[in-house]
């Protein structure tokens, strides 16, 4: 492809969630034109993909959106569902972003010279500068097993949970133990449904330790400044699963040990279906000892953390196991057990197929420098640790989208005097034509 004469914008965000707002937050500042595509209406996710008593498992204090930060009366709260979509709806007020709804994005292609053509269904943008913050949960993981359930079970994702009384009557099977799944069993166990959980390996983190809610701890500690490059594991964090815990009436603990004593069935990770009988990995003890030793592991880090400041705070204490597995169970019939429901919770794939560029690893996963990949005017925005914790939360986001745009600025000002120069420099007086012979 030619390079073209204009471009339509000097930056295309793919996506209008919070990463892409506060991207164009920024670029309003530097007066940068620009434009959001959402191929659905802005924010849509919070609204359609979360379950009706889903709240945050961060306090509200952690809610500080680019000029917009949480500012009402419970900082150390845990805004429910209708809160969180009120405090966006406010924050889209604010940016009044150039936002365009209903337009997905097809095709992202660089131009041989720099800048990008961008087909979506209403048309083709060419810009210089694009940057994806759609996010990195598209797809909604489900095993091939799904497909050889019987017909007469029930099967939903995380996506489309909504509350137990949208389920069948009869048990209710749970896959994964993550936020989603953990959250989602609580939310069937408090409804008062039988259920059956299958456990993975998600660590879980104690709710509030030594007198305060542990993010608080975690935040004086530096954790969430803590930058991706200086992380024990690296990029490695990036596929780790977030620790199980909830805001839920006004927060707590969740201790799957406990809710094993008052009747939910714990198993293994699922692994197979057989007919009608489901198989579980075995090592429900280890996964929950594993959970739990994080758990313990996390507190001690804050005792250190008080022993070496000399601060006041209520005594120390490690968390016991309140319920040992019996035996080690890895068979279970559907028809048996009475199971007529099952939640998928083993969470999202990326699907960046749309985008043409050469910066995906084998995983499918985009390679990037805090958010900067190697193609020049490429970024990414409001992904797992892309930078820090925060990054794909409302702590992180702010800090993420002025770095990206202060980039942006820096490579449109460069652009600006090369072009200036160009205009001024001289050009080489012609050689006379040369004399016929």
């Amino acid at each position: 492809m030619t390079q073209p004469s204009s471009f339509d914008h000097q930056v295309v965000i793919v996506g209008g969630g919070q990463a892409g707002l506060s991207i164009s937050h920024y670029l309003q500042q530097y007066g940068i034109d620009h434009v959001v595509l959402e191929k659905h209406r802005a924010l849509h996710a919070w609204s359609t993909q979360r379950w009706d008593n889903f709240c945050l498992v961060t306090p509200n204090w952690q809610c500080t959106l680019p000029g917009h930060s949480y500012n009402g009366a419970e900082p150390h709260g845990f805004m429910r569902k209708h809160e969180i979509l009120a405090y966006l709806d406010g924050f889209k007020a604010r940016v009044n972003a150039p936002l365009r709804e209903g337009v997905a994005v097809e095709r992202v292609q660089p131009l041989s010279t720099g800048g990008f053509a961008v087909k979506t269904t209403d048309g083709e943008y060419l810009t210089r500068h694009v940057v994806v913050a759609s996010g990195g949960y598209h797809q909604p993981i489900v095993p091939r097993l799904a497909e050889r359930l019987p017909a007469h079970v029930t099967q939903i994702h995380s996506a489309d949970y909504r509350n137990a009384a949208q389920l069948p009557p009869g048990k209710v099977l749970v896959v994964g133990s993550g936020q989603s799944g953990a959250q989602i069993a609580e939310d069937l166990h408090l409804a008062g449904r039988e259920v059956v959980l299958a456990v993975g390996d998600a660590p879980r983190c104690a709710r509030f330790y030594r007198g305060r809610d542990v993010v608080d701890w975690l935040a004086d500690m530096g954790y969430y400044d803590m930058p991706v490059t200086q992380h024990p594991l690296r990029e490695g964090v990036r596929d780790n699963t977030n620790h199980y815990v909830t805001g839920r009436d006004g927060g707590r603990d969740i201790d799957l040990r406990r809710f094993a004593k008052e009747g939910m069935a714990l198993y293994g990770a699922l692994e197979a279906l057989d007919g009608d009988t489901l198989h579980f990995r075995p090592g429900l003890k280890k996964s929950l000892d594993q959970a739990d030793a994080t758990y313990n592991g996390i507190n001690a880090a804050i005792d250190r953390h008080i022993s070496e400041r000399g601060l006041q705070a209520p005594p120390a204490s490690v968390y016991t196991p309140v319920w040992e597995p019996p035996e080690e169970r890895t068979a279970l019939s559907l028809r048996e057990a009475g199971i007529t429901s099952v939640v998928w919770c083993i969470g999202f794939a990326p699907d960046f197929r749309w985008l043409d560029a050469p910066v995906f690893n084998g995983r499918g996963h985009p390679v990037h420098e805090r958010g900067v990949t190697q193609v020049p005017g490429l970024y990414f925005i409001g992904l797992p640790w892309l930078h820090t914790w925060g990054s794909g939360r409302f702590s992180g986001v702010a800090r993420d989208a002025a770095f990206i745009v202060e980039h942006i600025a820096g490579q449109e000002l460069a652009g600006d005097a090369r072009a200036e120069a160009a205009a001024v420099t001289p050009r080489p007086a012609a050689r006379p034509a040369a004399c016929p012979t």
